[in-house]
């Protein structure tokens, strides 16, 4: 059988009460599935499932077989539907709103991909709607798929809204057919964009008529940078005058966000081999390049991240840094966040990788936030992401097979603060907490062949990184407990604080590494720290420490800096 005529539907139930409502209509099962255990996770419905519908040849109806069934059963009638409800399109000129479009892109998105097109173009353009009309099922299956839950929701019978579809369907066609074949639609060129703009301002159907004259300049085009080029090519040669700029420009917003809304354009676009994290970064750059370009010059580890952009992109990137096309730019910001809160991993092959993506990317959007996204839309998307780095999937794959168990704590809390959300953050903190209490972490620790003090020091390290992940007092205080544990049995093993003490060694030196000790600087704060202060104290009291800093004033003025940081001075 055809792979055109089965698809599957999502179709989902808000609330206990009301009826099953389509979500999505794709030729993909995993897309299907994926979609459905998303909006079930996030909570945007309590029940959902997929279904398989394969078109019998003889009845000309779909056959349906449920492949996924999840959620809460129906706990109340739903209520019955209205008779009189109208439906969202009742005449051609309806086809046309972003709306419409949007459900004709998810409709016909196998075919509109097989043909380079958007249906900004297919309703528009007389040879792609022949195409379409002649190319057999296709419409029709288009109009089935949405006429079904159109049907529920109406509680009118399929067949009568088939009907109802395709009178409103063929009008349209009969529509552009018969203006395309009378030379009602215009032929531009950038030279003649801007007065053939002029001239149709004030014109009742202004925005269809130039409308046509952009898609089929449009469809000259061999590839989707083309495309993109000769929409800015009539961008760049748009008139001066207010009216027939806005309508111009207008125009042009549209099949540029849908290009640019499409996945395969967009890869087309900005480069076939970037990953999905590359893919992010560079759309990123492309809705707001020239905050991107000043962390860029900031920031090398936001430098590293974001790939450059070449060609139709870095011209596209050049007009959205404007004040024109802010729908376009709104569809590859929707895009990025779309995947952010999406389950495919970024970096699959490099976790760490990953990590100081999804860094560059934060300090990226939230830097561009108010322009292009809200803050909070920023933030949510984060927190999701976030969720994913927090699974024992991504766990594993970060520590791998060959890390000590210092550079797995190193690991977890590189992770932790680069994180976004409280539940995210405690869920890190107790895995980073269970490394640490583990015996295998303090045996490595103690049997490592570092000195003492090299060993202390970098549990301090440890335990500052702690303090920047971001942990509440009562997910971080217990860390860092273990962690100056586990100090403590190195100090003592080694009697570290014992030598130094009896070193014959100039005091001040003697005095200076005690309170670096003290100051949790120099070895991890508790017992080794509480220590340390207690032996610098009892070394200040004595003459010789006093008449050494008396002698050396650089020393004292180091030995007062480390007091207070050692909270001994005020």
């Amino acid at each position: 059988m055809d792979d055109a005529q089965v698809h599957f539907e999502v179709m989902a139930r808000r609330k206990h009460g009301a009826p099953w409502t389509l979500q999505l209509a794709t030729e993909d099962r995993g897309r299907a599935v994926e979609t459905a255990e998303e909006m079930l996770a996030d909570g945007r419905c309590v029940a959902v499932k997929v279904t398989k519908e394969t078109l019998d040849e003889e009845t000309r109806e779909f056959k349906t077989v449920t492949i996924l069934n999840k959620g809460a059963p129906d706990q109340g009638k739903p209520k019955k539907p209205l008779e009189d409800v109208e439906p969202l399109c009742v005449s051609p000129q309806d086809l046309y709103t972003i709306h419409a479009r949007e459900v004709i892109g998810r409709l016909l998105e196998a075919w509109l991909a097989r043909h380079h097109a958007t249906p900004f173009e297919l309703l528009h353009s007389a040879d792609l709607i022949e195409r379409l009309d002649a190319s057999g099922m296709d419409l029709q299956h288009a109009i089935q798929k949405v006429a079904i839950p159109e049907a529920q929701a109406r509680g009118i019978g399929v067949h009568e809204i088939m009907r109802s579809f395709h009178r409103l369907v063929q009008s349209a066609i009969d529509r552009v057919l018969k203006d395309s074949s009378k030379g009602v639609l215009p032929k531009l060129e950038p030279a003649t964009f801007a007065a053939v703009a002029e001239k149709l301002t004030g014109h009742a159907e202004r925005h269809y008529l130039l409308g046509a004259g952009v898609a089929g300049h449009m469809g000259g085009a061999t590839s989707w940078p083309d495309k993109v080029n000769r929409l800015l090519d009539l961008a760049d040669a748009a008139p001066q005058s207010p009216q027939a700029r806005a309508l111009a420009f207008h125009v042009l917003e549209e099949p540029l966000a849908e290009v640019l809304g499409g996945r395969g354009a967009l890869i087309e676009l900005l480069g076939e081999g970037l990953d999905l994290g590359g893919a992010l970064a560079a759309m990123t750059r492309l809705a707001a390049s020239d905050i991107v370009e000043s962390l860029v010059n900031i920031d090398p580890a936001v430098s590293a991240m974001m790939p450059p952009i070449t060609g139709a992109a870095a011209r596209l990137a050049n007009w959205l840094d404007g004040p024109h096309f802010p729908k376009v730019r709104t569809a590859v910001a929707r895009r990025v966040l779309d995947e952010l809160t999406g389950p495919r991993r970024l970096r699959p092959a490099d976790p760490e990788g990953e990590i100081a993506l999804l860094r560059a990317l934060a300090m990226a959007l939230t830097a561009a936030a108010g322009r292009i996204l809200t803050l909070e839309e920023v933030q949510e998307a984060f927190i999701a992401r976030s969720r994913m780095l927090v699974r024992s999937d991504f766990i594993e794959s970060l520590l791998g097979n060959d890390r000590s168990a210092f550079g797995e704590v190193e690991a977890l809390l590189y992770l932790a603060e680069n994180i976004a959300g409280l539940a995210n953050k405690r869920q890190a903190s107790r895995w980073i907490a269970a490394n640490v209490s583990a015996l295998r972490f303090e045996t490595d620790i103690c049997s490592g062949a570092d000195t003492a003090a090299t060993k202390l020091a970098a549990l301090a390290r440890l335990q500052q990184l702690v303090a920047r992940a971001g942990f509440v007092p009562e997910e971080s205080g217990p860390i860092v407990n273990q962690i100056g544990l586990v100090g403590a049995r190195v100090e003592s093993e080694a009697q570290l604080i014992t030598a130094l003490v009896r070193a014959d060694a100039p005091v001040v030196n003697r005095l200076t590494y005690l309170l670096k000790l003290a100051s949790g600087q120099a070895a991890p704060l508790g017992p080794v720290a509480d220590r340390a202060k207690a032996e610098a104290l009892k070394l200040m009291r004595s003459p010789q420490a006093r008449e050494a800093l008396t002698q050396s004033p650089d020393g004292l003025e180091r030995v007062r800096s480390l007091m207070q940081t050692a909270g001994l001075a005020a």
